[in-house]
């Protein structure tokens, strides 16, 4: 059994991807919903992976971290179980937040942005090699203005110099809890005690670096360590598709299903202050990426997308005898139209007639 629950543990630090394969097929059921946290549904066209070979595994924990390797079997296995949700949640919302954007800026920008957002850190700084240097493309916090996306200040540095330029040279992280005793540490905007520093790697090729300082000595933990190298995963799958100008939405993509799911079965468009941001929520997707999927798969934007479904649950009510004594509005109103105007409006973008009209044609048909 404890050989078991070894292989398990690797296997969960090894593929994030894989291990959200495997809860899908899991018999506790209660991790089923972290299907909608699985980021590799966003960049497969939204189907679960198949088994990945160990060449090809988009995220990884490196298995040298000594906080992790001092961690017994049981306790790696209660770890995952503890922070999977979180992460996955959290990488979903990093995932789906990329779908849209189409070049090296945009998706560092969108990266730092909510590295600050999403992780609470106080600063995040994105560097890209450039003719052998190393140079500040996207920064948030003191470094960055986020609304112009503009860095401040900007400093390049070498292939080795300073903490992250070690990290260029050598392909792996640097997690420095005392910067104070480490000689490599450059002050750029100001110093700080602490700074944790993560490789971006395309065909074994560092291409970037991902840093973050913070004022306490000590704060990075296992756990910043473990985000950073999965979203760094993410930043490499997300340029590879950019470079090679791959990203499709298809209708079996899995939260255009549960969409579906949500609207058709539960019913959910029936709540009037229903909003792209809560229906993103609920899917733990970005409302951005969201709006892809209706966009891509029904040609409409959100609203009409709702109120599709608004106006055929009139049109049914219309001719169902259960609902014989009810207003016209009356039904409108329990569909989920919180007004008449704007019922009246969606009924005849979405039948070319007025409801009266509509229910006329009907008792004519009857």
């Amino acid at each position: 059994m404890e050989k078991v629950m070894e292989a398990q543990s690797l296997l969960y630090f090894t593929s994030l991807a894989f291990l959200v394969n495997q809860l899908l097929n899991h018999r506790e059921r209660e991790y089923s919903s972290l299907k909608h946290g699985a980021l590799s549904f966003v960049f497969n066209d939204g189907k679960a992976p198949s088994h990945p070979k160990k060449n090809e595994m988009l995220y990884r924990f490196d298995e040298h971290n000594p906080v992790i390797r001092s961690l017994t079997s049981a306790r790696k296995e209660e770890y995952v179980k503890e922070t999977l949700s979180e992460t996955l949640t959290i990488l979903s919302y990093f995932a789906t937040s990329l779908f849209t954007k189409n070049s090296i800026e945009t998706v560092f920008w969108d990266i730092v942005k909510n590295c600050i957002s999403q992780l609470g850190l106080e600063d995040c700084v994105l560097y890209h090699v450039e003719h052998g240097k190393l140079v500040q493309k996207a920064a948030f916090g003191h470094k960055g203005n986020g609304a112009e996306q503009k860095v401040l200040t900007p400093i390049t540095l070498a292939i080795g110099e300073g903490i992250v330029g070690t990290v260029a040279r050598t392909g792996k992280y640097e997690l420095v809890g005392d910067t104070s005793l480490d000689h490599r540490y450059i002050v750029d905007d100001m110093s700080r005690s602490s700074e944790l520093a993560v490789p971006i790697i395309i065909d074994k090729r560092v291409i970037g670096v991902l840093d973050s300082e913070n004022s306490q000595p000590n704060f990075f933990k296992a756990n910043h360590l473990f985000m950073f190298q999965l979203i760094c995963g993410l930043i490499e799958k997300k340029l590879q598709q950019i470079y090679q100008k791959k990203v499709h939405i298809k209708d079996d993509n899995i939260y255009y299903q549960e969409l579906q799911q949500l609207f058709e079965h539960s019913k959910i468009y029936r709540d009037n202050a229903l909003s792209l941001d809560t229906v993103a929520a609920r899917l733990k997707i970005s409302s951005n990426y969201l709006s892809q999927i209706i966009n891509r798969l029904r040609s409409c934007n959100f609203s009409d997308y709702t109120n599709s479904f608004r106006v055929n649950d009139v049109k049914k009510k219309m001719g169902d005898q259960a609902f014989s004594q009810y207003t016209i509005v009356s039904m409108a109103l329990e569909a989920g139209f919180n007004s008449k105007s704007a019922f009246y409006q969606a009924f005849k973008k979405h039948t070319g007639m007025s409801p009266k009209q509509f229910k006329a044609e009907m008792a004519e048909k009857s």
